[in-house]
């Protein structure tokens, strides 16, 4: 086992300087004989190698050690640390006698706690400190790749990927060096990631024959997961037996196709005996599900989760399952309703390892919408909730849009109230998943500032009460190592409330969907309005918004639980940044900063524009303090993000002004 540097290619959040404090010390490695506990012993060697420390042998005195609570004599400093346990994946840390102390029960927690003794730095070295237990929230913390095998002719080889090509595939075969794939472990693993689904949930021909005579390549890419403790996982057709088995049924209670599933499976984990499951979409956007044969999505997730049961593995079953070939003339109609319609009378029916995963809003990661009331409606079925890292809708890596502060409200929200579980604890069986942002782009991420959102979903997978904004100043002091203050302070300053000013000059009051069919980049506000695809803002000269209340509406604030179904239903109560989501209202109707909705959008598109120039000007400080080649690429999209900021302000402007007949009470030019 070696540790992974690839050249040319941005070490992110794990620069060797970052482990500076821990390589330049005595390390004891007290561990077993798996390969984790052999990655571990691989990280500190090569840790202080570049630093100057040393590897201990046991009885030598030392200042770091790092302990599997099964080793034979474990030394006083870590027989201290017995209280609390550490859990399955958890270690305890502490501090006493001038010795720090890992003690995990399993080298998985080992292998964090290395990574959490990197975080800290010099501060896991100062002063004594008690032992503390350090658990994931939720079990299972994966990563959904869309990666293609082959070039989509329309979505590209990455489906909704803004960082260049797959890390896994290129020209239509595995990539020859994979050297890369265990870098990328190895980056997943120091913020609690444990999982990752290695190709796309739209399942296209080449791709649909990992599952069998391409298998291999499977393989290849979880041997070089498996050191850091990454399960894979593939997407695969529900098609699959007739696609791949020759079988003339899908049918998920046909004997034949259930048998072929169980001897498919089987021959999976025969290759890779730790594979993780499968994830499926099926029934949505054209992809085959059991609605073909009059069957329900918990008939077709059970048949799959038979399968895995035998082996240990487990099914996602997205809900993200709509009419996307609504008439838009069909006001009745609302997409918002369709997951929860189609999933929560089927509460209780899953197999215990089945895993429904639920987008966080109940349309398609938009800048702001409001949770999911699945997540809240089906408290007998284990639920994963989904996130997007990938920028899709929140400027595709081209803009800064850190995300922490959306997901740590997804996080925290509760259906029922004070003393109820949040959205976390909901999750805490099924996991947390997020659609990975990665690519073959030599900064993983396109824009290097977005990393910070693949980095803030690990850490809130694994501790989602972490604040967001000391999850982002972990992301700057790990990535950028030295820094100084200058840097520290500025890189704050552009993208801590870097969300909020995106939906500024983008989405007003819970409005989505106002971006060009297609690319889903830049402002189309009537891109979407007469399509099937239910997603309408219904501006028409009165005013603007979906009404779905119950009294006059779709109906879809009675899906959530009191006392949300009266907040949502009610004008008066209805949070100001969902309005436009839940109410079709006036353009004069006064929202509670005493200002109208018309008003509130001009206002708003100008600010966010403003606050986009400003964040580029803030960049621009640091010139000759960053890496000139990493300066150059953020300047490059700060230039177009001030660009499209200005044409969302001024398209978005212009269209309500003449929508609406009202002007600008400031004056402010509006074309």
């Amino acid at each position: 086992m070696t540790v992974p540097h690839v050249p040319g290619v941005h070490p992110a959040w794990l620069p060797p300087e970052a482990f500076r404090a821990a390589g330049a010390r005595r390390v004891l490695v007290l561990g077993d004989d798996s390969a984790l506990a052999a990655t571990v012993r691989a990280e500190v060697a090569d840790a202080c190698e570049r630093h100057g420390g040393a590897v201990a042998a046991p009885g030598e005195a030392c200042d770091l050690v790092l302990a599997l609570s099964s080793a034979g004599d474990l030394p006083p400093a870590v027989r201290a640390l017995r209280e609390p346990e550490p859990g399955a994946e958890g270690f305890v840390l502490g501090r006493a006698d001038g010795v720090t102390a890992v003690l995990a029960d399993d080298p998985a927690g080992l292998l964090y706690g290395w990574f959490e003794v990197a975080r800290l730095g010099e501060a896991a070295f100062g002063e004594a400190r008690p032992a503390t237990a350090h658990r994931p929230a939720l079990r299972r913390r994966m990563l959904d790749h869309w990666d293609n095998i082959d070039v989509h002719p329309v979505m590209g080889q990455v489906e909704r990927g803004y960082s260049g090509g797959s890390i896994f595939w290129r020209d239509g075969a595995l990539r020859a060096d994979l050297t890369r794939v265990r870098a990328y472990g190895r980056l997943l693993a120091a913020t609690g990631v444990n999982a990752v689904a290695i190709n796309n949930v739209n399942v296209h021909t080449a791709e649909a024959h990992l599952l069998t005579d391409r298998l291999g390549e499977v393989a290849a890419i979880a041997a070089e997961l498996r050191p850091y403790g990454i399960s894979v996982h593939l997407s695969v057709s529900f098609a699959s037996p007739i696609v791949l088995g020759g079988l003339d049924s899908a049918d998920p209670l046909d004997e034949s196709v259930r048998e072929w599933w169980a001897r498919t499976t089987e021959r999976v984990y025969e290759t890779i005996p730790d594979f993780g499951g499968y994830v499926v979409k099926a029934d949505s956007e054209g992809q085959p599900g059991p609605f073909a044969y009059g069957r329900s999505h918990a008939d077709g997730a059970n048949m799959l989760a038979d399968a895995l049961a035998p082996h240990g593995g487990v099914v996602y079953w997205r809900a993200f399952v709509y009419n996307h070939r609504q008439d838009w003339r069909d006001r009745t109609t609302d997409r918002a309703r369709a997951a929860h319609d189609h999933f929560a009378p089927l509460d209780g029916r899953f197999r215990e390892n089945a895993i429904l995963q639920v987008k966080y809003g109940p349309m398609d990661f938009q800048t702001r919408e409001p949770i999911s009331p699945v997540i809240g409606a089906m408290p007998a079925t284990r639920l994963a909730v989904e996130l997007q890292v990938t920028q899709e809708y929140t400027g595709q890596q081209r803009h800064v849009c850190y995300l922490g502060p959306m997901w740590s409200e997804v996080l925290g929200f509760r259906f029922r109230g004070p003393g109820e579980p949040t959205v976390a604890e909901v999750a805490a069986g099924g996991g947390l998943v997020a659609v990975s942002n990665v690519g073959d782009d030599p900064y993983w991420t396109g824009h290097p500032l977005a990393q910070a959102n693949l980095y803030a979903f690990g850490r809130l997978a694994w501790s989602p009460e972490l604040g967001p904004a000391a999850i982002l100043d972990e992301w700057i002091g790990l990535t950028f190592p030295g820094g100084g203050e200058l840097v520290r302070g500025t890189l704050h300053e552009m993208m801590d409330g870097s969300w909020e000013t995106y939906e500024r000059y983008t989405a007003p009051l819970g409005v989505g969907f106002m971006v060009r069919p297609g690319h889903h980049y830049g402002p189309d506000v009537d891109g979407y309005e007469y399509t099937p695809w239910g997603t309408y803002h219904f501006a028409d000269r009165d005013g603007v918004g979906v009404d779905r209340t119950r009294a006059t509406g779709t109906g879809y604030t009675g899906q959530y639980p009191e006392p949300w179904s009266q907040v949502y239903e009610s004008l008066a109560e209805c949070p100001d940044e969902l309005l436009l989501f839940f109410h079709h209202v006036p353009y004069e109707h006064v929202l509670r900063s005493g200002v109208t909705v018309v008003q509130h959008i001009y206002d708003t598109h100008f600010a966010g524009a403003e606050e986009a120039a400003g964040i580029r000007l803030a960049w621009e400080k640091l010139a000759g303090s960053v890496d000139p080649a990493l300066y150059a690429r953020v300047q490059e999209r700060l230039d177009e993000q001030v660009r499209c900021a200005e044409e969302w302000r001024d398209q978005v402007n212009a269209y309500f002004l003449r929508k609406s007949g009202v002007p600008d009470a400031r004056g402010r030019r509006i074309y």
